[in-house]
């Protein structure tokens, strides 16, 4: 039975596939099978945004997943799945194991195709030289006949065993009422080998069976090579799936560990985790001491210890001691799991270059179709007999097949964003390459972007326990980097339940009457204290609290992220202006600029400052990267050309930003622009290609100066020059 009537004969199966993103929308994730090119993807996604109760539609080409978030109330993931199958496209929901199957037998079908259409085509080619060699030898008809005859014995049961490939794709698209490019290549073997047969019943001298046989064999190695270099694109993907633990094993409370799976362990629970094993979920270290390899989640190589109070992450190897982790997330809340779903975001979100290349693809075909006969009746007219003009207008439809088209942009866009994800860094919209590579002015937050998330309390010594003691539990409200070292003097504590955020200015709370602050010193009055406080310490940030009339000052260290120095002396090497905005005080920016060798720094900065700035660069002509952490930030992140965010910042940062940074290194930023610009110059490189690549050959064709066999070998070509071409995306730090 087919996938998608047996899962449209048990709707309730789809219950567990689907994804809840508010309370009047859900999510839902294809496997889409029969998509050959981009027109392909054209239909579907034009016919599921028409559809009612539909709100998005995004297919990812090279892992052929369609995302549908609709309406619960207006649409069902039923409905959709036999929409698509009136287009002619089987689905069913994802499962990496079933796709990895689908994958397997797709290969093997195309490898065997392939061998069929190699072993007949070299025993046509036998004969095909003893015809040719006839012609000056004086090879009698009858013995012509002969070997003609035996080609298309050949050679008919090779097409329609090896041509099924894209014999099934045309006839299911034209059976819908539409066109895709496997459209014109059917049409050009079938006609081929037509007029053939039709030549050899009335005994002429010149059949095509070699050629036709041919065509198939190299446009199947293309095909073949196509899939190979997809599935080589996924690999990142898939390497993030096997790092997910489907189980963990869960303390219970009398003591006890159960095994279960990991999306029934809810926050708030303990886990165990042993030696050799990775972490399950996102949690809080418990209790325990051990080594994490992290290093395929957060990008850092080196080994991290971890201890009670300590953060881990889902996918993390563990490897030395017992860990018992204190989950905070569930399985769909992860950093790995947010790591999959922006290396899909990646792949789907289309950049200006992906929408020219789609819509010049989709208009390519009827223009073939057009062509080849205009081509076919100006011959004709010319006076050419109509088995030679059938083979120009054969040789037309062939050449100017747009695969190389189609896959310009994608193919560099996906490679473009496993080189990042290897770098460190994840990219949450598609269309961020584009403008990342047009950077030319880096503006840098201070604390928690130059400078790491850790930090220090300087004088926890010298304050009162009754106000650190207050000022922590506030602290416990704040996602600010500078409150962590706070909060942690309250472990088990809770949160004061009237504290709200003040963005870019601190936390206020209210308890038994008196009105609490925390955050900077002007929010809380205390420049007095913090004057003083900065005359011992300066190159500390100051945090105030102020509870009533008291004030205390926290002066809180971070210190640079290792290779902070490094990446901006990159970033100047390449020619890129670099900022610092930042909302803390003079003289601990002055000292970070100072160290970082960056002239143009501004402190104090309240995010409307920020946005400020960030507006007259723009207003100057300046390509912008904005790179912050902050609930401050966020204005500016969203103000700027492009932004980024490390995967420590704050919700509203990471929600903002087309970028995260994986790990505590900084200089992955500057790689990641050299990346996009190396990107951006091979999608223009692929796009011009495929351009001049059918303006030299559709004259050529047009003219009569190329074979079936050798538009094949053509447009072959072209589509693996330009897959080629995108895999050099790969060469990270190269330009």
């Amino acid at each position: 039975m087919d996938s998608a009537v047996a899962v449209a004969a048990r709707p309730d199966r789809l219950d567990g596939f689907l994804k809840a993103l508010d309370p009047t929308t859900a999510e839902i994730e294809l496997a889409v099978d029969g998509i050959h090119c981009a027109g392909c993807i054209a239909t579907i996604e034009r016919e599921m945004g028409v559809f009612p109760g539909v709100v998005r539609a995004r297919l990812n080409f090279t892992d052929k997943r369609l995302r549908v978030a609709f309406r619960t109330a207006q649409a069902n993931p039923t409905a959709l799945i036999g929409r698509l199958s009136d287009l002619g496209f089987a689905a069913h929901p994802f499962s990496p194991i079933r796709k990895d199957d689908a994958a397997d037998v797709e290969q093997r079908r195309l490898l065997r195709a392939l061998g069929v259409a190699g072993f007949a085509a070299m025993n046509i080619m036998l004969l095909s030289v003893v015809v040719w060699a006839g012609h000056e030898t004086g090879l009698d008809a009858v013995s012509r006949d002969f070997f003609h005859w035996v080609s298309a014995l050949i050679a008919l049961p090779t097409a329609a065993y090896s041509g099924r490939i894209f014999f099934d794709s045309a006839i299911a698209a034209l059976k819908r009422g539409r066109t895709n490019m496997d459209v014109p290549i059917s049409l050009g073997i079938m006609l081929a080998l037509g007029m053939s047969v039709i030549e050899t019943l009335n005994h002429g001298e010149h059949a095509y069976f070699d050629g036709a046989v041919m065509l198939i064999f190299f446009l199947l190695i293309g095909r073949t090579l196509d899939q190979a270099m997809q599935r080589r694109t996924r690999a990142v993907a898939a390497n993030l799936a096997a790092l997910r633990a489907e189980s963990v094993t869960k303390c219970l409370p009398d003591g006890s560990l159960r095994d279960m799976a990991a999306d029934m362990v809810q926050p708030g629970d303990v886990i165990v985790v042993h030696p050799g094993m990775r972490v399950g979920l996102d949690g809080v270290v418990e209790h325990g001491v051990s080594d994490l390899d992290q290093s395929l989640v957060t990008g850092e190589t080196a080994h991290q210890a971890v201890r009670a109070g300590d953060t881990v992450y889902a996918g993390t190897l563990n490897l030395s001691g017992l860990l018992r982790v204190r989950v905070l997330k569930p399985s769909t809340g992860t950093l790995l799991a947010d790591v999959e779903r922006l290396l899909a975001k990646a792949t789907e979100v289309r950049g200006a270059y992906v929408k020219l290349a789609d819509r010049a693809a989709q208009l390519y075909v009827p223009f073939v179709h057009a062509t080849a006969l205009l081509t076919f009746l100006g011959w004709l007219a010319y006076g050419l007999p109509w088995s030679q003009a059938l083979v120009i207008a054969i040789t037309v439809l062939i050449i100017t097949c747009p695969c190389a088209l189609g896959l310009a942009i994608p193919a560099v866009q996906v490679v473009a964003a496993g080189a990042l994800f290897r770098i460190g860094v994840l990219t949450n919209s598609g269309d961020a390459l584009e403008r990342l590579a047009a950077t030319d002015t880096v503006v840098l937050d201070k604390t928690g972007t130059l400078t790491l998330p850790s930090s220090e309390i300087a004088n926890i010594a010298a304050l009162p326990p009754e106000l650190v003691g207050r000022a922590a539990r506030l602290a416990l409200a704040s996602r600010h980097p500078l409150s962590a070292p706070i909060a942690a003097l309250a472990p088990g504590g809770s949160p004061y339940p009237t504290a709200r955020e003040a963005p870019g200015e601190g936390i206020r709370a209210c308890d038994h009457g008196r009105v609490l602050k925390l955050g900077s010193v002007a929010f809380c009055a205390a420049e007095t204290e913090a004057d003083r406080l900065a005359e011992r310490y300066p190159d500390a940030s100051m945090v105030a609290f102020s509870a009533g009339d008291q004030r205390i000052v926290f002066a809180i260290r971070q210190p640079l992220r290792p290779d902070a120095i490094e990446a901006v002396a990159s970033l100047k090497a390449a020619g890129i202006a670099v900022e610092i905005l930042s909302g803390d005080r003079s003289r601990p920016v002055a000292a970070v600029a100072k160290e970082l060798g960056v002239a143009c720094w501004m402190a104090g900065a309240t995010p409307a400052i920020k946005v400020e700035r960030l507006h007259a660069l723009r207003a100057d002509s300046r390509h912008v990267l904005m790179i912050g952490d902050g609930i401050n930030d966020a204005p500016a992140l969203a103000a700027a050309n492009v932004s980024m965010s490390p995967v420590s910042a704050t919700h509203l940062a990471q929600a903002q930003a087309d970028f995260l940074l994986l790990g505590q290194r900084l200089s992955p930023a500057a790689m990641a622009i050299r990346i996009a610009a190396k990107a951006k110059s091979l999608m223009m490189q692929n796009l011009w290609f495929s351009v001049i690549y059918n303006i030299v050959a559709v004259p050529i064709a047009i003219s009569g100066h190329a074979t079936p066999l050798v538009a094949a070998l053509a447009m072959s070509g072209s589509s693996l020059v330009v897959m080629l071409n995108a895999l050099r995306a790969r060469q990270t730090g190269q330009t």
